[in-house]
């Protein structure tokens, strides 16, 4: 009994700091989802001005309308969609009567041939956004060919000479096809937290499983020993 004690006594803190872990990652996903619920509400809102100086924190998602001139050049931003392809996303800068944005008119795929701008007197309904896109693999922006790699609104903003503010479209006034409208939404965010809390319960239970055949075969008699 002694040579097996501190193993199992290890075994069971093992196990529990495992198990610990497992329910750990459930509460939270139970948080995410929480989290996830909040931004799909504030997401479908009803839209307001553009702040005069929206926060990158605590304007992310605020549904927002602004009406004005749409302008030229156009920003592509390479983009893939699942039923739909390879892609650009289309990015250009919008005059609100002086003050000038960005905004993000959605997809079109890569041999299409949308509309060049301007358009004026037209009305954008979407969300504030400053996506994190860029990291190590991305690759540099192709200027010369005009294919972008990530949306990031501050290297966007002076490309185009805008505020760095930049509307994701939902919907416009105007007749923007073959461009489609690709909104922000609590899809792109994250809730790995389920797969994580199987994979420790995973852990734990090969865990508990080896702890027990362990002291199965400590304490089984040696094979022709007398008992």
């Amino acid at each position: 009994m002694r040579r097996i004690l501190l193993p199992l006594i290890f075994g069971l803190i093992g196990a529990g700091i495992l198990l610990w872990l497992g329910f750990w990652q459930l509460d939270r996903m139970v948080w995410k989802e929480g989290v996830l619920a909040q931004i799909e509400a504030r997401i479908n809102d009803t839209p307001v001005a553009i702040p005069d100086q929206p926060d990158p924190k605590d304007d992310r998602f605020l549904p927002v309308t602004a009406t004005g001139t749409i302008l030229p050049p156009t920003i592509r931003v390479l983009v893939s969609q699942k039923s739909k392809g390879a892609g650009y996303r289309l990015i250009n800068a919008m005059d609100l009567d002086g003050r000038v944005i960005l905004v993000d008119r959605g997809y079109v795929q890569l041999e299409a041939l949308p509309s060049e701008p301007p358009f004026e007197n037209v009305t954008v309904t979407g969300n504030l956004h400053w996506p994190d896109e860029r990291d190590f693999f991305t690759p540099e922006n192709d200027l010369t060919a005009n294919i972008w790699f990530a949306r990031e609104v501050d290297v966007l903003a002076q490309a185009l000479n805008t505020d760095p503010i930049l509307v994701i479209a939902r919907e416009t006034s105007y007749d923007d096809a073959p461009v489609s409208a690709m909104p922000v939404g609590p899809e792109g965010i994250p809730n790995n937290h389920f797969g994580y809390a199987v994979q420790w319960f995973g852990l734990a239970a090969v865990w508990t499983a080896m702890l027990g055949l362990f002291i199965w075969r400590q304490r089984k008699p040696a094979k022709g020993k007398d008992t």
